[in-house]
């Protein structure tokens, strides 16, 4: 019976033993060659004195004496507010175990970090710590509930001063307005020209200046042609014979002769009544419209197939815009837009795409979209400057807040909230963007929370924190 008391108190005395080192062994963190564990009084650190006591242990897990110790606060800077420290003067009480103080002179996040310094090596350690937040935080440690690099602490008077808010992450009917920059332009299917298939000569011209308006069935000019007098005269001739069967066949012919040569019916029926050929024979209009481009006065001589005047019908017109390609597959011919005139905002027409051109620019390597509109007031004219508003309806997206995206070079990267003051960036990758909202692809989750301002300040402390170089 005593043997057996004797084995069980033996036992229980190696269980408290063990049991206390390994507690004692789960408190220190690794340091360099080094082991260390921090405590600070009061527990909530404060603004003024506060006091560090710190465990140094060798790698065999031994109490180190006799290491040098630099032990800092530091607030990092933040905007034009510089940096500032909280130095600690260490002394060594007993072997292994070095106390001083440390007075931080404002509220907020105070990382500490021990530089320890022996006949053994060197090693460094940092630990999170905040005025009113209790206890401390390894930063520097590795293992799944690490930070990752570059993650910043802010405590709620901190986020107060430099103005932090933050925005959910979330799914949203994305609708992205396409403003193009655009022209008014003619209607390229209601252009004509005006050629004749004869030599010959201008007469007197009524269309006699770029702009003039005119009607389809007037006269834009007369002209005198040697071989229209002589098809006149040869119809007259034929017409003398129409009571023989071979003279009614030559008659359709001569008739026909004129017709080609764009002479109308009304005009050959004016010829039979007058019986006489004309010298100047009038050229009419064939279509309403506006005289744009005009090459000859009167008395110009002229050949067949040689352009005299170019019209254009205004009645309805073209409005075309320059696009780039990014936005191409947003865009879709019959979706609705809105043609605005910059300079007169009361001034507006919905439409629909009507065309869009399969090349691109070669100059501004932008693609062109075609939008037509009735113009019967004429108050759209030819190379007036337009606005073309499209709304592209892409259905429910992931998107962030605008304002929470920080462009770096090539990158995208938002700060997530974590929680407990920690701030992390997280790069994403972004698609189709609104006005106040931006679509991500990857990177982040609905729900998840991101610093929406006061960003650019939280980057600049992680990029000095973490030295990321990948921004």
């Amino acid at each position: 019976m005593m043997k057996h008391n004797i084995t069980s108190t033996l036992f229980f005395f190696l269980f408290i033993v063990i049991s206390g080192t390994a507690a004692a062994d789960a408190g220190f963190l690794d340091a360099g060659p080094f082991k260390v564990q921090a405590q600070v009084e009061p527990e909530t650190p404060k603004v003024g004195k506060n006091r560090v006591t710190i465990w140094v242990q060798d790698e065999v897990g031994q109490p180190l004496g006799g290491a040098v110790l630099k032990v800092v606060a530091v607030m990092p800077a933040m905007g034009s507010m510089p940096a500032m420290y909280a130095p600690a003067e260490m002394r060594e009480t007993e072997t292994g175990r070095y106390e001083g103080e440390f007075k931080p002179s404002m509220g907020g996040e105070w990382p500490l970090t021990i530089e320890i310094e022996a006949d053994t090596g060197k090693g460094s350690i940092t630990f999170d710590l905040a005025t009113g937040r209790k206890g401390l935080r390894c930063a520097t440690c590795g293992g799944a509930g690490a930070d990752v690099p570059g993650t910043v602490r802010v405590d709620p008077a901190r986020r107060q001063l430099i103005g932090i808010t933050t925005g959910r992450v979330k799914e949203k009917k994305l609708r992205v307005t396409i403003r193009a920059a655009a022209q008014v332009s003619y209607d390229e299917t209601r252009l004509s020209d005006v050629a004749l298939k004869f030599n010959g000569w201008i007469g007197e011209l009524h269309a006699n200046a770029i702009g003039k308006s005119v009607k389809k069935g007037e006269p834009l000019f007369t002209v005198y042609s040697p071989e229209l007098l002589s098809a006149q005269e040869e119809y007259l001739e034929v017409l003398r014979r129409t009571s023989a069967k071979e003279g009614k066949h030559r008659l359709d012919a001569a008739r026909r002769r004129l017709r080609l040569w764009d002479i109308s019916d009304a005009q050959i029926d004016a010829l039979e009544k007058r019986n006489r050929a004309q010298e100047h024979v009038p050229i009419l209009a064939p279509v309403d419209g506006v005289v744009i481009d005009k090459e000859v006065v009167e008395g110009s001589a002229f050949r067949a197939g040689q352009r005299l005047l170019r019209i254009a019908d205004l009645s309805r017109v073209w409005v075309e815009a320059q696009v780039y390609d990014y936005e191409l597959p947003l865009i879709k011919t019959g979706m609705k837009v809105k043609v605005v005139l910059p300079e007169l905002q009361d001034r507006e027409y919905p439409a629909k795409v009507d065309f869009i051109y399969p090349f691109m620019e070669g100059d501004t390597h932008t693609a062109r979209v075609r939008v037509v509109l009735g113009n019967s007031d004429g108050f759209l004219r030819p190379e007036m400057y337009a606005q073309l508003n499209l709304k592209a309806k892409l259905g429910k997206r992931l998107v962030v807040p605008e304002s929470a995206v920080i462009y770096s070079g090539q990158s995208r990267v938002v700060f997530l909230d974590l929680g407990d003051g920690r701030l992390a960036p997280r790069k994403i990758k972004t698609g189709q963007r609104s006005r106040k909202w931006i679509e991500v692809l990857e990177g982040l989750e609905a729900g998840d929370t991101v610093v929406t301002s006061g960003n650019f300040l939280i980057a600049a402390e992680s990029k000095l924190k973490a030295g990321l170089e990948s921004w």
